[in-house]
């Protein structure tokens, strides 16, 4: 054998060597590192209100039901679909026999009555309105609970797909009381560990889940790093194994390399601008005249609005990668209005809009963005077309959780804040638009818009109900308390020889089932 090809032959030997222990040493390694771009809120399905909390819930606090990538709604901890009667305004849910917390205690029909009255009674909940239709919680059986309802809700059986269908254990909150967000305790395939903010969370395998087969990590650890460059370095060194967030602009790259597996689906939320209107002393506090421009005169904020080329800023920001769109509908929704179109960028009528308003050349106001490169750059590209249309937009950078508090106390004029998306509109809608929406936090409010969308509720018909969001879509978009800008696809990284993973279009990281092959 010649030198070349005895030496070629080595070089193939050995990294044929090397590619077995890699694979090695991944099958042996018990614990999955995932990275998430910002850090979660407080971890209390009743209150939080961040979809990366959502992705730590998906591991540690399991759902009534659950969706699966094509949007079809099946069983979790439920046994079974509910039953419907009484003109839908009965529910009724068998639950899984032989379930447990991952405290030991029995999730039972008492567990989850106390859990649905928590989530629509609890001060501050998040969820109360996600489930204000809901009179009343009975348990019938050990293993059955039944709702009534005030009347018909099409969306209930959604809205049991997250958060507001997460039961938790009573004997945990009854022991913490108001710090449960600090050490949840629900039903799934691992628990709670530690949090350290700003660095990591940590789950750990439980012993009470009921199909532990299903984790097949020891451990998973969330780190917490916000910055997209610094997240693809430690995925590219083997640091991370899961790169949430990847950006478009990374990811013809990060598929080229070959090493990794990307999945991308397009999701069920929206980015979007939120305006404040009357919140001046907090959300719970009734509202106030904040004396801006911006929140007084809604020639202003259509000004801003036509100051936007929604088309421009998905390239620029997202390589075109992204979905614009100026409603909370996306368009893989079957309630997804085909015959809107999105104002087109006018520069020439949003001037004139401001020296109506008093204001030409003039228009000041500050935007909140979260502190990370992704947003930076969609701020900084609305920063520079507001600009030209006569805007000052002063951007002021924050963590994620204390903008998340600030908005909530009234302390923005403007910020740029996504929401992650749900399965039915009323979850992308209802607590945002109505007047005491529990994530209202611009004191928008309209009487009409909560007359039409509270209608969605009751109907079930998909023509009936598109209509009716079409008819409050028109009305709440005139306002502008929110302005849409687009659609995020959820791109999602990791290496080959992670099996097992599927994407759903809520963009919620799964682990449960996943393997090292």
């Amino acid at each position: 054998m010649s030198g070349f090809r005895k030496g070629l032959w080595l070089t193939v030997g050995m990294l044929a060597v090397l590619m077995l222990q890699a694979g090695a040493a991944h099958a042996q390694k018990k614990t999955l590192v995932v990275a998430l771009n910002q850090d979660p809120d407080i971890l209390d399905p009743t209150l939080a209100r961040t979809y990366v909390g959502r992705i730590v819930f998906s591991q540690i606090c399991e759902k009534l039901y659950e969706i699966d990538e094509g949007l079809r709604i099946s069983p979790q901890l439920a046994a079974g679909m509910p039953v419907i009667s009484d003109a839908g305004k009965t529910v009724t849910i068998k639950l899984r026999p032989g379930v447990t917390f991952n405290d030991g205690t029995p999730m039972d029909a008492e567990a989850v009555r106390f859990s649905l009255e928590r989530h629509r009674t609890l001060k501050g909940s998040t969820r109360a309105s996600e489930l204000a239709p809901v009179d009343a919680v009975e348990v019938v059986d050990p293993l059955t609970v039944r709702l009534r309802l005030k009347a018909a809700f099409s969306p209930l059986l959604a809205q049991l797909t997250d958060r507001a269908g997460m039961p938790v254990s009573p004997t945990a909150v009854r022991k913490l009381g108001e710090k449960f967000g600090t050490a949840p305790v629900c039903v799934g395939p691992w628990q709670f560990a530690e949090r350290v903010p700003q660095d990591r969370i940590v789950v750990e395998k439980s012993p009470h889940y009921f199909d532990p087969a299903q984790a097949r990590f020891d451990k998973i650890v969330f780190r917490i790093i916000p910055d997209d460059n610094v997240r693809l370095a430690n995925l590219r060194s083997g640091d991370i194994d899961v790169m949430h967030q990847v950006s478009p602009t990374d990811a013809t790259a990060i598929k080229r390399e070959g090493r990794f597996d990307l999945s991308n689906v397009t999701g069920l939320g929206y980015q979007g601008i939120t305006i404040n209107l009357r919140n001046k002393t907090g959300k719970r506090n009734p509202p106030g005249d904040l004396g801006t421009p911006l929140a007084n005169d809604p020639r202003v904020r259509e000004a801003f609005d036509l100051s936007l080329d929604r088309e421009a800023l998905n390239q620029v920001a997202w390589d075109g990668l992204f979905t614009p769109g100026c409603t909370p509908i996306p368009p893989i929704s079957v309630y997804f209005d085909k015959s809107r179109k999105c104002p087109a960028r006018d520069v020439a009528r949003a001037k004139k809009l401001l020296a109506e308003a008093g204001l030409a050349g003039a228009g000041s106001f500050e935007m909140v963005i979260v502190n990370n490169p992704r947003e930076r750059r969609v701020g900084e590209v609305i920063q520079q077309m507001a600009r030209e249309a006569g805007f000052t937009v002063t951007l002021r950078p924050s963590e994620f959780a204390s903008a998340l508090k600030d908005d909530d106390d009234g302390k923005h004029q403007a910020f740029l804040i996504g929401w992650s998306g749900r399965v039915d509109p009323d979850g992308n809608i209802h607590q945002n638009q109505t007047c005491k929406g529990s994530l209202n936090q611009t004191h928008a409010c309209d009487e009409r818009i909560d007359a039409l969308l509270n209608k969605a509720r009751e109907v079930s018909d998909v023509d009936q109900r598109r209509a009716l969001y079409r008819e409050a879509t028109d009305l709440f978009t005139a306002r502008r308390n929110i302005v849409y800008i687009y659609h995020p696809n959820y791109i999602v990284a990791f290496p080959k020889n992670l099996k097992g993973y599927t994407a759903v279009p809520d963009g919620l990281i799964r682990i449960k089932g996943t393997s090292w092959n």
